[in-house]
Order: structure tokens, then C-alpha cells, then sequence
């Protein structure tokens, strides 16, 4: 797509990361970099000219100890430090490892060990855990803690903020090292594990270069400035965080908060007051479904879905604020401010994506991978399509590799935004990267206006015996439109009888739901046929060979991703979905 059909704004070119905080740090001295609570509920901030600030003197400290061109881990909840680890390393120490809080002590093992981390930067919570393992990560030097520590408890153990009275003293006396450290674009300065959704997680490397291309095409794309706030919600270690919800907005000198928890979303929602958020479909989700409940219970749901309809025209017709107005109860539960949602991760239900637009939220649904820094395709705010993922970032170039009658076909991707590889693993380097394209493991189409829409993973295409492809996700995301379906996960079974690949699901029932209608716990029976009638009604959506054939209910919800993606190939692989085709027949 050429840049006449659609409206870009104009950004300030950088060259690397660091470029960028001093640009932002000069255009934008005194304003808010990032908004702080305490633990005591008070609320202070911290300006571009003092993150600039701290950010050389850790870098000079860092430097000190040794560890030029180290592989520095950074493992902790959303906070502030996080943030300004992650930038001091890259602009002149090392290459920055972060690694998900949530994984089991094993695996944090096994990804310091495979990327060499020299040291690692954490919070209270983890320190402990550090120690622990230390014994079997010769390579570890140091461990820097974010949080006070009790020297006869955690001997070793580096405050963070001593490195930086260390550092301002340095920088003081005429310490440049750090500040004049060059820095090379086209180098690997991020080493980002992959969530492993589909496989092993693998080390995709990034770099400066990376990076700075989907701040600038992402910058091109939205409006936004020192008047705004976010409140950083998903976990910043993921890509699609980092890059679109933290040094976005540091790019553009937005100013950034924490959110405590998926627990204190509304609540930090209240304090914050935020004009823009980054979300995953089913935070919105779990949002509109609470809308859709409240409306039903005060006997308001036509009142609800009338003002749906009847909003967008209204504002269409030059009303002003009418939607803000109309929906004024959902904009306050949300905090008053909220302009701009930013979806990525997974797709979103059309329906709750329209809900949201006309309530008077704008909102932006994209698709990214890891690979691609993630950024490859957004929805602008004016040029959208519901159900798709929007347009090729400027400067990137998607196209459908052997598209199938349906159109279908892996989707491929170029540009500078692209990976340099994985990490000590040529083989799954050269299977990606061929011809300057990255092949990425999904599947979609492209409309005749250049719209991407994504179909499922590559490796999770059911083909049936007469060679027929199904795409799991698009069954699961008509299960899960249902009020009595909180998760799903469809995959194909051969039998080897009738010499077929049957459709079968495992179905997470939403019981709060089922348990209000009822006004008691249901029996199995009676949540079986709540469930079977549920499947028929996709079944009725369904071409025939596509058609659920099997399910089998479950109480627990599937392992996930930080970003509440489903492992599939965890869940494949447990063993749980193996005696499904015994299970009911849907007739």
C-alpha cells in the first residue's frame, strides 16, 4: 500500500534507541517519563531529563563491573526499573535478555544458561529463587536487585540503586565511557525468548535497527504526545509490550504507569486515569462480557444493544462526545480518559471490537511476532476492517506464500523490522529466513484492499484425509462467541475405522454464567446438553467437513502464556486430549 491512499503523521527519524531517549529527553525535558505509587498510595514522576539521567549513570556503573558486550537478564513485575535496565543496556553495555516472572525456577534456569547471562537484574520476589539456582549458572557474576537487600540475607546481592550513586559520582567526575559507548544498529541487542505456544521456545535476536523501524511505523500510524498517559497492563518482557506500550511511548513522550496486576486493572484504571492501554483479547473480552451481564440483569440489554446501533450514526451526523455521553458508566469504569485500546496476541471477536468503537473507544487490532520486533500489521484509526488485522506497517511488505483456492496460504514477511535470526541455532534460522522473507508460521489471507486476515498457526491446520485444510482458530473463535463457553481448543483426531480426521474440541464451560441461569450448580447431563446445543449452533456456521464431530468438556482452564495465549503444544502433548474420540458423538 503507497502512502497516497492512506494518512500517515509524520515522525522524527532515530537512529538507535538511545538517539531516541536523548531526542525525547530534549524536546521533552520536564515532562512526565513515567508515573510512580508508592507503597503508601502516593503518586510521583519521573522526567524525560531524569530517566535520561539515571539511564547514563547505571550504564557507567554497569561498565565499572565489567560487563561490556554481557548478556544481562532482567526478570521482574512491571515497574519502573524494569524500563530503565532494559535501556542502559542496550545504549551502551550489553545485549538485555528478558526473561517471564512466571516461568518455573527450571526454565528461568535453562534460559540464563542458554543465553549466557552474565547477570540478571531482579525484583524482592525472585531474589531468592536467583540464589537458588546460581550454583548451576557458572557463567552468573552478579545478581542486582531492584528492591533494598539484607546483606546477611542475600549476601552478593547488588542494590541497584547503590550502582547508581556509584554511577552519578563517576559521570561527575567526567566519566564518558557509557555516554560516548558506540553503538552499532545492525548488532543483536535484544535476545528475546520466544512464549512457545506451538514448540520449544527459541532466542530471536533483535536489534537497535529492529526495533526503531516498528517504533517509527507504529508512530506513523496513531496520535499521541506528552498530554497522554498509558498504564502498562501486559508483561513487558513480551515484544509486543516492550516495543508498542513502553518505548513507543517514550518515543512520542507519553507518559507511563504500572498496573499492579490483572487483579487491579479496574482499580489502577481509577488512579491512573490513563488515555491509552495495550490489551489482549480477552481482557476486552472479559470487559464487554461484564457490560453484556449488567445490561441483562438490570432488564437493559435492548437499551444496550439499540445504543450500539444508533451511537456511531449519531456521531457520524456531527453529534459530539454523543458516545462518551451515552456510554458515560463504561468510560468512567475505565477511568474517565481512555481514548485509544491497542488489541494484539491473538484475534479479537469482531463483536466486542465494534462494541468498543461505538462506545467511542478507538481502537487499533494488530498482528506481530517476536521475529518482527513484533509490529507487522495494524488497524488505522481511520482505515479498518472488524475482523481483520489491519495493514502493513510502513516500510513492511506482507504477501500469501502458495495461497489455496480459499486465498489461504502461509503469510511472509520483509523488512527491516525482521529478525537477525535465532540465537545459536542456524538450522531454525535457515528454515524462516529464505530469500529475505520471513516465513511465519501463519496462515491468512490478503483482501483486495490490502487487509490481512489471519487464519491459524501453520502447525495447527487440520488436513483431512482428502487433503481439505481447517483452521482450528476459526471454529474456537465461534465457540467462544458463545455465553456458555469461556475456552476452547479444536484439534483433528484420525480414526483409523472409518479411515478419517475427525474435528474434536475440548470445551471450558463458563459455569458462573451456567450457575446464574440455573440458580444452582448444573449436573453433568444437563451441562452436557448445554454444551452440545452450543457446538450444533457452530456446527450450523460450519461447511460440513469442518463440522465438530467430537467434544469433551474440562473444569480447568488450558495452560497459557503470559499474554493468556493457549499452549497448544503443551496441552497436545499432556495427554489429556487423547481419549476424546470415545467421548460424545455429535449427532
Amino acid at each position: 500500500m503507497g502512502k497516497n491512499k492512506y494518512k500517515y503523521y509524520e515522525v522524527r527519524k532515530i537512529e538507535d534507541l538511545r538517539d531516541m531517549v536523548r531526542q525525547t529527553a530534549e524536546l521533552h525535558p520536564d515532562c512526565s517519563a513515567f508515573t510512580l505509587k508508592d507503597g503508601n498510595g502516593n503518586f510521583t514522576s519521573i522526567t524525560y531529563r531524569d530517566f535520561q539521567k539515571s539511564i547514563n549513570e547505571l550504564g557507567t556503573a554497569l561498565l565499572v563491573l565489567g560487563l561490556k558486550d554481557a548478556k544481562i537478564a532482567v526478570m521482574s513485575e512491571n515497574r519502573y526499573e524494569w524500563c530503565l535496565t532494559y535501556l542502559t543496556v542496550v545504549n551502551g553495555v550489553g545485549v538485555i535478555v528478558p526473561l517471564d516472572k512466571e516461568l518455573p525456577v527450571n526454565e528461568v534456569t535453562s534460559l540464563m544458561s542458554r543465553s549466557e547471562a552474565t547477570a540478571i537484574v531482579t525484583s524482592r520476589d525472585y531474589i531468592q529463587d536467583i540464589i537458588d539456582i546460581k550454583k548451576d549458572l557458572p557463567g552468573l557474576k552478579y545478581i542486582i536487585s531492584m528492591d533494598p537487600v539484607d546483606e546477611t540475607e542475600t549476601p552478593g546481592v547488588i542494590y541497584l540503586y547503590d550502582l547508581l550513586e556509584k554511577g552519578k559520582k563517576l559521570v561527575e567526575s567526567g566519566s564518558r565511557e557509557y555516554i560516548d559507548a558506540p553503538i552499532n544498529p545492525d548488532e543483536m541487542r535484544m535476545l528475546i525468548f520466544t512464549s512457545g505456544t506451538t514448540d520449544k521456545s527459541k532466542g530471536v535476536m533483535l536489534s537497535h535497527k529492529n526495533i526503531c523501524h516498528d517504533i517509527m511505523g507504529v508512530s506513523q500510524l496513531l496520535t499521541a504526545d506528552t498530554r497522554d498517559s498509558i498504564l502498562s497492563i501486559l508483561p513487558l518482557h513480551h515484544t509486543y509490550e516492550c516495543t508498542a506500550g513502553f518505548l513507543t511511548m517514550v518515543y512520542l513522550g507519553v507518559s507511563i504507569g504500572f498496573c499492579e496486576g490483572l487483579r487491579h486493572i479496574q482499580k489502577n484504571l481509577q488512579e491512573y486515569k490513563p488515555s491509552i492501554i495495550m490489551s489482549v483479547p480477552l481482557i476486552l473480552e472479559n470487559v464487554y462480557n461484564k457490560v453484556e451481564k449488567k445490561a441483562k440483569k438490570e432488564n437493559k440489554y435492548l437499551k444496550l444493544r439499540f445504543g450500539l446501533f444508533i451511537a456511531p450514526l449519531l456521531a457520524k451526523l456531527g453529534f459530539k462526545d454523543i458516545q462518551k455521553k451515552m456510554f458515560r458508566e463504561i468510560h468512567e469504569s475505565l477511568g474517565g480518559n481512555l481514548r485509544l485500546i491497542i488489541s494484539g496476541a491473538s484475534a479479537l471477536n469482531p463483536k466486542v471490537s465494534k462494541a468498543f468503537r461505538a462506545m467511542g473507544f478507538n481502537l487499533l487490532q494488530g498482528y506481530g511476532l517476536t521475529e518482527c520486533s513484533p509490529i507487522v500489521t495494524v488497524n488505522r484509526l481511520e482505515e479498518y476492517k472488524d475482523g481483520s488485522v489491519g495493514l502493513p506497517l510502513p516500510g513492511v511488505e506482507i504477501k500469501i506464500d502458495n495461497p489455496g483456492k480459499d486465498k489461504i496460504g502461509e503469510i511472509l514477511v520483509r523488512g527491516n523490522n525482521v529478525m537477525l535470526g535465532y540465537y545459536k541455532n542456524e538450522e531454525a534460522t535457515r528454515e524462516v529466513l529464505k530469500d529475505g522473507w520471513l516465513y511465519t508460521g501463519d496462515y491468512g489471507r490478503i483482501d483486495k484492499d490490502g487487509f490481512l486476515y489471519i487464519t491459524g498457526r501453520k502447525k495447527n491446520v487440520i488436513v483431512t484425509k482428502n487433503g481439505k485444510n481447517i483452521y482450528p482458530e476459526d471454529i474456537e473463535l465461534y465457540l467462544n462467541q458463545s455465553p456458555y463457553i469461556l475456552e476452547s481448543l479444536v484439534f483433528g483426531v484420525d480414526d483409523p475405522v472409518e479411515n478419517e480426521t475427525r474435528v474434536c474440541a475440548q470445551i471450558v464451560p463458563k459455569m458462573e454464567t451456567i450457575e446464574e441461569e440455573l440458580g444452582r450448580t448444573p449436573t453433568d447431563e444437563e451441562l452436557h446438553k448445554i454444551i452440545l446445543a452450543e457446538v450444533k449452533k457452530v456446527n450450523k456456521k460450519l461447511s460440513s467437513y469442518k463440522r465438530i464431530q467430537h467434544f469433551d468438556i474440562r473444569k480447568e482452564e488450558f495452560a497459557k502464556t503470559t499474554t493468556k495465549k493457549i499452549k497448544r503444544y503443551v496441552e497436545l502433548l499432556s495427554g489429556n486430549l487423547s481419549n476424546i474420540t470415545s467421548k460424545f458423538r455429535i449427532k
